[in-house]
């Protein structure tokens, strides 16, 4: 407090420290001078109450970046700490209520190269889509898929990423929360989502992050640090993709959803990933994540 008054004077104090005119003749010399050190004094008045700004709030400004090391930080954590493997549907509903319905199974296990997302989804006429997902501590991000009809996987073209998954509202790309990883992260002001206190969250991504999303604004419960509301923003559209999670539990020490809603602005109807059944603690090795022996399609095609 002391300090933030003798700044206050200091800035008074150059302010009104105004000379006399001079009775020397050199008056053009002077007015000269008289400019720099106007100059000088803008420059020492800035630097003036930038501190003092800065001193005026500096527990709302610790406040704000400790939060945001905390929502990050937690976020990639709890990414970091995956180990699990589930089965449950996913599920197509239409503007008119008509549902169709896929088995859904999907190991995940972080390792010390990223982490490996190994997803397969049947179809109602049994096609199985099979799609592993890679990512590594930056955020970037490869698919592999094996489609129906297809024998061996292959690579999925960036271009690709954003298709939509056995036509639901979710894309490939949406699999894993790869935003958490990008470099550029910025605290909103802190939001209620339903009677939940959160904090808010916008990942944007830049120039060397490989993903179809310009940015992604999430509300973070602050007792679970576990997502309950997303928003996707599109590039160059703008278009935006919304998730709701719902049931939030705690498995195994963390934390987790028991139902993902997913919904595009502007499109009629949505989609829902229920998860029904599996173990938080797997204890997955990198064996688990061969997609070329994973699931009876493949057992079927040697």
């Amino acid at each position: 407090m002391v300090l933030t008054r003798a700044l206050a004077v200091y800035i008074a104090m150059i302010f009104l420290r105004l000379p006399m005119l001079p009775r020397s003749r050199k008056f053009g010399q002077y007015l000269e001078a008289r400019s720099s050190n106007r100059a000088f004094k803008t420059i020492q008045v800035s630097i003036a109450l930038l501190m003092l700004s800065s001193l005026a709030h500096p527990a709302r400004a610790f406040a704000a970046s400790s939060d945001l090391e905390t929502v990050v930080t937690g976020s990639r954590q709890r990414v970091e700490a995956l180990d699990y493997r589930v089965t449950g549907r996913l599920t197509k509903v239409e503007a008119n209520g008509t549902r169709t319905n896929y088995k859904f199974a999907a190991k995940a296990h972080w390792f010390p190269d990223g982490l490996r997302l190994l997803c397969e989804i049947s179809g109602p006429a049994s096609a199985k889509t099979i799609l592993l997902l890679h990512m590594t501590v930056s955020g970037h991000l490869t698919i592999e898929t094996v489609l129906p009809g297809e024998k061996a996987p292959s690579v999925l073209p960036f271009e690709h990423w954003n298709d939509s998954l056995v036509g639901t509202d979710f894309s490939y790309e949406d699999m894993v929360e790869n935003q958490f990883f990008w470099k550029n992260q910025q605290l909103l002001p802190p939001s209620k989502y339903g009677a939940r206190d959160c904090f808010v969250l916008k990942s944007t991504s830049g120039s060397q992050d490989r993903t179809y999303y310009d940015s992604v604004t999430s509300w973070i419960d602050s007792k679970t640090l576990f997502p309950v509301h997303v928003v996707k923003t599109l590039r160059g559209s703008g278009q935006q993709k919304e998730f709701v999670y719902y049931g939030l539990r705690q498995v195994s020490g963390l934390w987790s959803a028991s139902q993902v809603e997913a919904k595009q602005q502007g499109k009629p109807g949505s989609s829902m990933l229920v998860i029904e059944g599996g173990s938080g603690k797997a204890k997955l090795g990198t064996k688990d994540f061969d997609i070329s022996q994973s699931g009876a399609q493949g057992k079927k095609e040697k």
